[in-house]
C-alpha cells in the first residue's frame, strides 16, 4: 500500500508540473496565449465590391458541376438534397467577356423542401491587382427567386484578413432553357 502510495504522489507531482499555467481570468488554456499585435490594429475601413457571379451548369465546360443527389431530389420540385461545386467566374460587367477579377468557389446545395433555397458556401478569391490572393467568404442561405438576397460575409484573407459583413444578390439574368445564371453581387465588408 505504501509503494501505490509514492507512486500515485509522483505521478501527482508530474502532472502538476506539466498542466498550464492559470490565464488572467482564473481559468485554465492549454491552447490559448494572449498576444499583443505585432503592429497596433488599425481602424477598419469598409469595402463596397461590385461584382457580376457566372453560374454556367451548361455546355462542354461548365463552372457548377452536380457533385451529389439525394434519390429523392428527382421527386422534389425544389432539388432537395442536390449539392453543386463551383468555380465561377467573378467580372466587372454583366458579360461573361467582361474583365475577370476572380473566381468564386465553392458549393451551393439546394437545402429547401418548400422553395428554392440555396446554401451557399464560397470563397470570393480574387486574382487582381493589389486584392491577387485575397479572399472573401460568403455562408448563407440564398432563395433564388427573391429578388435581392443577403448573405453574411464570416471572414476573409489578405487584404480582407479578419473581415466582416454581408453580400446582397440580384439575378442580372437566367436562361430557364440552360440553367445559367448571372447574378450582381454587391458585397460590402468591414476589415483591417
Amino acid at each position: 500500500m505504501g509503494k501505490l502510495f509514492s507512486i500515485s504522489i509522483l505521478v501527482l507531482l508530474f502532472i502538476s508540473t506539466i498542466t498550464p499555467s492559470l490565464a488572467k481570468d482564473g481559468e485554465r488554456h492549454s491552447f490559448l496565449q494572449s498576444q499583443k499585435p505585432a503592429t497596433p490594429l488599425v481602424r477598419q475601413k469598409l469595402s463596397h465590391l461590385r461584382l457580376f457571379w457566372h453560374d454556367v451548369v451548361s455546355g462542354p465546360d461548365p463552372s457548377a458541376v452536380r457533385v451529389a443527389q439525394a434519390a429523392s431530389a428527382n421527386q422534389s420540385a425544389t432539388g432537395f438534397g442536390t449539392l453543386v461545386m463551383i468555380d465561377d467566374a467573378l467580372t466587372l460587367g454583366p458579360e461573361l467577356t467582361s474583365k475577370l477579377v476572380g473566381r468564386a468557389q465553392g458549393f451551393y446545395a439546394l437545402a429547401s423542401k418548400e422553395e428554392s433555397g440555396l446554401l451557399m458556401s464560397m470563397n470570393f478569391a480574387f486574382t487582381e491587382g493589389k486584392y491577387n490572393g485575397s479572399t472573401v467568404t460568403i455562408l448563407g442561405r440564398n432563395t433564388v427567386f427573391s429578388e435581392v438576397r443577403e448573405m453574411p460575409v464570416i471572414g476573409g484573407s489578405g487584404l480582407f484578413r479578419m473581415a466582416q459583413g454581408y453580400a446582397q444578390a440580384r439575378t442580372h439574368s437566367f436562361n430557364p432553357k440552360t440553367g445559367d445564371a448571372v447574378v450582381e453581387y454587391n458585397v460590402f465588408v468591414l476589415h483591417y
